[in-house]
């Protein structure tokens, strides 16, 4: 909070309409756009690079060794069926030598979110035996979520493979899932108090071993502005070395652009 100049009255955030705070392309002048040209690069660069099956997902392979495994995972909610749509944002790691996973998982309301939690960490787990090298997470929105909740420490990732971890980049991350609760969403989401508690990573510790730095649009909804800098400060405040990057005039989809050009300040963060 930044303290108001003299005179001034200070500014009170709340929450009182918690649909709209969430929703995102009503707010976006051309997301029509937006998304149409990200699914056109999308598939133009999926039938480029002919990528093999992983679980749900897709991972593209250099033809020469990989520098390292770059791991993106969707964002929709947790539950729009859309993983495609996001294909073209493996060409910024591509361009640099390095192996893509794009893991996919089961939807909600056929799957919980502990369920997909697993599932990508098992997704991440076999694209690491394909690879080697050092491991950098990140993901969008609801797969910022997931990104995050790998760096947990609860065991999710497997110690053989968390060792090789050396990034994590949560971008638009919902790091505290009790908000979610508040939305119509949840008829379909189905997350309850347990849940939100066990799954949401602003309540559980981090590995202190990774560096984690949230990244977000500085023209996003401020629910997520907020939930970005949230984990920041906890995890900050629990040992672990974080930042929080809002990067100015991006939105919630066109914050995703540095991760198509290799020499982007989101893709240098990432992959060092």
């Amino acid at each position: 909070m930044i303290a108001p100049e003299e005179g001034e009255t200070p500014m009170l955030y709340q929450v009182t309409d918690w649909d709209d705070a969430y929703a995102n392309s009503p707010h976006i002048a051309n997301a029509a756009a937006i998304l149409e040209k990200l699914r056109t690069s999308s598939d133009a660069f999926r039938a480029a690079h002919d990528p093999r099956p992983l679980g749900r997902g897709r991972i593209y392979l250099p033809d020469a060794p990989a520098r390292g495994l770059a791991v993106f995972i969707h964002g929709g909610y947790w539950k729009e069926p859309f993983p495609d749509l996001w294909s073209g944002l493996a060409a910024g790691a591509f361009a640099q030598g390095w192996a893509v996973a794009m893991p996919s998982y089961e939807l909600a309301p056929h799957a919980r979110i502990s369920a997909m939690t697993a599932e990508v960490a098992a997704a991440i787990t076999e694209a690491a035996t394909l690879t080697e090298g050092p491991i950098a997470l990140t993901g969008h929105s609801a797969g910022g979520h997931l990104a995050a909740r790998m760096v947990c420490d609860d065991g999710t990732l497997p110690d053989e493979v968390f060792r090789r971890v050396t990034s994590c980049v949560p971008i638009s991350p919902i790091s505290d899932l009790r908000a979610m609760m508040r939305t119509k969403m949840n008829e379909t989401l189905g997350i309850d108090t347990e849940e939100a508690l066990r799954e949401s990573p602003a309540l559980l510790p981090p590995r202190p071993d990774v560096p984690v730095t949230t990244w977000v649009g500085g023209s996003e909804r401020p629910e997520f502005i907020r939930q970005a800098r949230l984990l920041a400060d906890v995890w900050a405040g629990l040992g672990a070395a974080t930042d929080c990057v809002v990067e100015p005039g991006c939105n919630h989809f066109t914050i995703l652009d540095g991760l198509t050009r290799p020499d982007s300040p989101l893709m240098k963060r990432l992959l060092g």
